[in-house]
């Protein structure tokens, strides 16, 4: 009897479900839960298993739970066991997350699944298995970027190459970028290696890789490379790992490096018949030691052809243009691989990412089915218009256009403050507005593209008692280079201060180390009596080696003076002087790491912070104000972070301040980079405006302090990239007088003396000067004046008043002159009123200048403050 499915009744139309009908309906609640509520697009790109997917998941449209999902559906429809899906993201967070939602959805499957991890943690697991093949052990140690460091000057000793002029981090930093890129000594282009060492850079980089092999070591980008170098060197591990993986899952593609790309490529291949010529596998192998000018990416080298009989799959695998040879059999499958990421969310060009690795994925998988996640869940339909134009700018996307079915929304605002602070004020003001309409501080964040814009929020904060937290890194006052200096500060005003003393006895080093340390430690107790104190009677005394001793002899000068230039030097100036005579800047300007430039921003940003207290003391002990404060994370509290910090979260309120040319898009970066810096620029605003679910607030200020200098700013080319429709234009709620609308109206500083400029010669200055006497008008250098000057603080020590100007606690002193004019207001209080000051104590007002008291305190003696610091008593 025939078998009911091998009836065959020609002439009849293949049945399908009527929609809507009993069968359509039973068969729709038989759906797997896990595609429960999957949009069309996200069910394609979970059901599309079979060869190459390329998922163009844009922001805010469910990009985790489609990997996910597509993971279940994969186990649960039985195409590949747990361990055979290799499933690759970049974080651990992002990989324990993964983990999580599959152990919700399937329950304990998800514990078989080894090959679910980063890129060094599955590279690093594979490289423990073949150790030896590449002259390593299986207990190999993956060393720290300190033992890295420590390794590097060995090196540069045995080399006689001056550690000062040639720094050992500024080689890492090399080293590390030639490893992104999947170069192997041999292959680092002569000129690349030239730059370092008078030409000795690849040498030492070969010498680095043979040192590690001896003590059987290898650093982090090694984990990769050596997986590389393993992959082209034994086809036979190569293919025993294609054979295994039946399914490639990558997350934020977007991010990848070469190395990663060369890596999954390499993975990516149908295994290859044992005996086929290398060059025909591997992408870039010719089978002979080559010295590439650039990094070899598939699909990119040439001279190499395949093999007569391997056809056009070598010319898939190894993504080249298929070969005129004829084709001896039928091509194997291609392999089912599925990328998820965004080309308008590739911010990290810094650190090595390609955003061109997305952009030519189908040229590497022809055929490759390409699906775009367009609905929005997240931002209201202003937010996604907005930032869907602005990224319409860049020319290198692969295109989409995000839509969402919630409703339009509250416009995205452009606010324009007079200068820095009244955007700190102004934003202020609206955070507290918020929460006054009930919002939670939780779900509300500040987005800056530079870390040292923090320190005006983080001091505004504090003044009006909001609770924040800074995420991606310490707050400004916690950071290492801030203690550091604020360390020195504070030996300068208590010389009795251990713990600062202790701190910086030998920042910058000085050969001070513990031993010296433990005698002043021991000398201190025995006397009981400061550690500056046991310094003095220690280096008069042969008890230290003479190299310590006149190093330490030199410190405690050095603090004598200043200290003494304290008396009669205005703070700011006084910060500046130590700050170069200690060596600290200096540190910092050799220093050739990646966040080096970072940390004299923010020592810039510390002294300009000083201008706004009278004194010293005064300074210091805001800061421990300010430190004092502590919460923990579940508090709720304003988030503040920079712009690369943010990505993958979200808020239903963001703040965007410092939308000004030079800083973004960042000046730096365009010199640099060009148009391709200005892409990743504007995919970084892009970014930050699609982190709002709400509400997205732009800011901008008409006068910014940049690298000690306040100069006129542009409002950044973004803003008018932004559709009009979707834009509203608000006046800031923290001016109070300041600047008008726009920060383009009438301000009360028109008539004060200039503000400055970043040119610093005396020429200059007094041509400025007698402009501002003449005119009675405010200047500065238009456009721009974000680029950094050669001296470690670009304001002069002589910038007279323009640079000082400023401040808004209480008016500037040098040797009892007052600085910042009065501004007209009139005060409301008179000669001899009794008044109290929270720091100063009760006093008579014995002089009135406008909003400035000059007030005689009966502990303090005569000050000269703004009287809204006071009360009437």
């Amino acid at each position: 009897m025939t078998e009911p499915n091998k009836l065959t009744h020609h002439g009849l139309p293949d049945h399908q479900p009527a929609a809507g009908g009993i069968a359509a309906r039973a068969r729709a609640a038989a759906t797997p839960q896990y595609l429960a509520g999957l949009n069309l697009e996200q069910r394609e790109a979970v059901e599309t298993l079979d060869g190459p997917v390329l998922v163009l998941a844009g922001a805010g449209t469910g990009k985790t739970r489609v990997l996910t999902c597509r993971i279940a559906h994969i186990l649960s429809t039985g195409r590949a066991r747990p361990a055979e899906i290799l499933s690759v993201t970049f974080t651990n967070k992002a990989a324990r997350e993964m983990k999580l939602r599959l152990g919700q959805m399937l329950g304990q499957a998800v514990e078989g699944m080894p090959w679910l991890g980063t890129f060094h943690s599955i590279g690093g697991r594979i490289l423990r298995t073949h150790a030896e093949l590449v002259q390593l052990k299986s207990n190999f140690t993956v060393l720290d970027v300190d033992d890295q460091i420590r390794l590097l000057k060995q090196l540069l000793q045995a080399e006689n190459i001056d550690d000062k002029r040639w720094p050992a981090r500024m080689l890492a930093g090399l080293i590390d970028g030639w490893k992104n890129r999947g170069l192997m000594p041999s292959q680092v282009p002569p000129g690349e290696a030239a730059v370092f060492g008078n030409g000795k850079g690849g040498k030492l980089y070969a010498s680095y890789q043979e040192r590690l092999k001896i003590l059987n070591a290898a650093d982090f980008g090694d984990l990769l490379l050596e997986n590389i170098r393993l992959f082209r060197e034994h086809p036979d591990v190569l293919r025993q790992y294609q054979n295994r993986f039946k399914f490639i899952l990558v997350d934020e593609y977007q991010d990848t490096n070469v190395a990663q790309y060369l890596w999954l490529r390499l993975l990516a291949q149908a295994p290859s018949k044992p005996g086929v010529a290398l060059s025909t596998i591997i992408p870039g192998h010719t089978g002979a030691a080559v010295v590439p000018s650039s990094p070899v990416i598939p699909g990119h080298a040439e001279g190499v052809s395949p093999e007569p009989g391997d056809g056009e799959q070598s010319a898939r695998d190894s993504g080249s243009a298929p070969s005129a040879h004829p084709v001896a059999a039928p091509s194997a499958p291609p392999k089912n691989i599925c990328c998820v990421g965004d080309d308008d969310q590739s911010i990290y060009g810094w650190r090595g990412a390609e955003v061109d690795n997305i952009l030519r994925f189908e040229h590497d998988f022809p055929g490759a089915k390409v699906i775009r996640l367009e609905r929005n869940y997240r931002s209201t339909g202003h937010i996604l218009a907005a930032a869907s134009h602005l990224i319409a700018h860049n020319e290198g996307r692969l295109g989409k256009t995000l839509r969402t079915e919630d409703v339009d929304g509250e416009k995205v605002t452009v606010t324009g403050s007079w200068d820095s602070e009244e955007e700190a004020r102004a934003i202020g003001e609206e955070i507290e507005e918020l929460q006054r309409a009930g919002n939670k501080l939780n779900d509300i964040a500040i987005l800056v593209r530079a870390s040292f814009q923090m320190r005006e929020f983080e001091d505004r904060f504090v003044t009006l008692g909001l609770p924040y937290r800074v995420i991606g890194g310490p707050r400004f006052y916690e950071r290492a280079e801030i203690r550091d200096a604020l360390a020195y500060l504070r030996v300068i005003n208590s010389p009795a201060d251990d713990l600062a003393f202790e701190r910086i006895v030998n920042v910058p080093k000085r050969g001070l180390g513990d031993a010296t340390l433990q005698m002043l430690h021991d000398h201190a107790r025995k006397r009981r009596i400061p550690l500056s104190e046991a310094a003095r009677a220690v280096v008069e005394t042969d008890e230290l080696k003479p190299k310590a001793r006149g190093s330490l002899r030199d410190l405690i000068v050095s603090f004598d003076r200043w200290r003494a230039q304290s008396e009669v030097t205005l703070h700011t100036e006084l910060a500046e002087i130590v700050l170069d005579e200690s060596g600290y800047t200096e540190m910092w300007q050799k220093d050739r790491s990646a966040d080096a430039a970072g940390r004299l921003e923010n020592l810039k940003e510390l002294v300009r912070s000083m201008e706004e207290f009278e004194n010293l003391q005064g300074f210091l002990e805001h800061i421990s104000l300010v430190m004092d404060r502590e919460g923990g994370a579940e508090d709720d509290a304003v988030s503040l972070m920079t712009l690369h910090s943010a990505k993958g979260l979200e808020f239903d309120n963001v703040f965007l301040p410092g939308w000004e040319e030079g800083l973004f898009p960042s000046q730096r970066t365009l010199d640099e980079q060009g148009r391709a810096g200005l892409e990743e620029e504007r995919r970084l605003a892009h970014v930050g405006l699609t982190r709002a679910r709400r509400r997205a607030k732009l800011y901008f200020a008409t006068n910014r302090r940049i690298h000690g200098t306040w100069s006129t700013t542009m409002p950044s080319r973004f803003l008018d990239e932004l559709p009009a429709p979707n834009v509203e234009i608000t006046e800031s709620k923290g001016g109070s007088g300041w600047g008008g609308s726009s920060g383009y109206g009438p301000s009360r500083f028109d008539n004060v003396e200039s503000f400055g400029s970043s040119y610093a010669t005396p020429g200059w200055q007094r041509a400025q000067a007698n402009r501002a006497r003449n005119q009675g008008g405010r200047n500065g250098q238009a456009g721009g004046g974000f680029n950094e000057s050669q001296s470690p603080f670009s304001r002069s020590r002589g910038d007279g008043p323009g640079g000082s100007s400023r401040s808004k606690r209480a008016p500037l002193t040098i040797e009892g002159e007052l600085i910042a004019k009065s501004t007209g207001t009139t005060s409301e209080f008179s000669l001899d009123d009794r008044v109290f000051h929270q720091k100063f104590g009760y006093g008579l007002v014995v002089k009135v200048d406008g909003n400035k008291l000059t007030i005689a305190f009966e502990k303090a003696g005569e000050k000269k403050v703004v009287d809204s610091f006071v009360e009437r008593v």
